[in-house]
């Protein structure tokens, strides 16, 4: 099978927090490179003038220019999907002819089913053969990336026990150790696939196949007892069945 083109993507949006999500995410995709970052449009419109873009993560509500018109203003634009809190903006954005709209907290799974589609159009247009890109794409969704110590580390799925919140950190316990990273519980719960993890308490997130026992009051995972919280019992009794 040959190897997909990598993409270079450009994330335009007003908000550190969410650069910081979409950038982590398109990390762990080794079809894409992150090739820039603009807190608002104009800035875009500077980078988009010196550098190829193939692939455009676009907030929509942004001060001075919106996506939507700063889209309006790009003669040749580069593929585009919105990223946004507002759903009220969809059917303006399908009018612009936008791959796909995700709506915000985005999780890691939706962000990868728009790439997929992103890739598929690409190849569709390069007259390549298309290969099923989500086989790719599940298999670089086996790792997350936390920045710690001044760099980032890799963090495979399958080795989380738990993530525990402390105020403006998280801890990542593993079966090989632990990873501490300045960000919030919920960045990382929207990181994570949901069939995998579970929001047991607003300090906790578990990974479900490695539950030992379960109450309605708390999990047991290596031997440490996590709590379920009031607000969290009725859906984690439900997806623990």
């Amino acid at each position: 099978m040959s190897q997909f083109k990598t993409m270079q993507c450009m994330i335009v949006d007003d908000e550190p927090p969410a650069r910081e999500i979409i950038s982590r995410y398109i990390q762990q995709l080794p079809m894409l490179a992150l090739a820039g970052e603009c807190g608002n449009a104009l800035q875009a419109l500077v980078v988009l003038q010196q550098v190829k873009i193939d692939l455009l993560f676009l907030d929509i509500r942004m001060p001075q220019l919106n996506g939507n018109d700063f889209l309006k203003t790009i003669k040749n634009p580069p593929r585009v999907i919105f990223t946004t809190a507002y759903p009220d903006y969809a059917i303006e954005g399908y009018e612009l002819d936008v791959l796909d709209y995700l709506l915000k907290p985005i999780h890691f799974d939706r962000f990868v089913k728009a790439v997929n589609k992103a890739m598929e159009v690409s190849q569709v247009k390069s007259g390549e053969k298309i290969h099923p890109a989500a086989d790719s794409l599940t298999q670089a969704a086996s790792f997350v990336y936390f920045r710690s110590d001044r760099k980032m580390v890799k963090v495979m799925l399958d080795d989380i026990l738990f993530i525990e919140s402390m105020k403006d950190y998280v801890k990542v316990v593993t079966v090989l150790g632990q990873v501490v990273s300045k960000q919030s519980i919920s960045s990382v719960e929207a990181m994570l696939p949901e069939n995998k993890f579970i929001r047991t308490h607003r300090s906790f997130i578990i990974a479900s196949g490695k539950i030992h026992s379960y109450t309605n009051e708390l999990v047991e995972i290596n031997k440490m007892e996590i709590p379920i919280g009031k607000l969290y019992r009725n859906s984690v009794l439900k997806a623990l069945g």
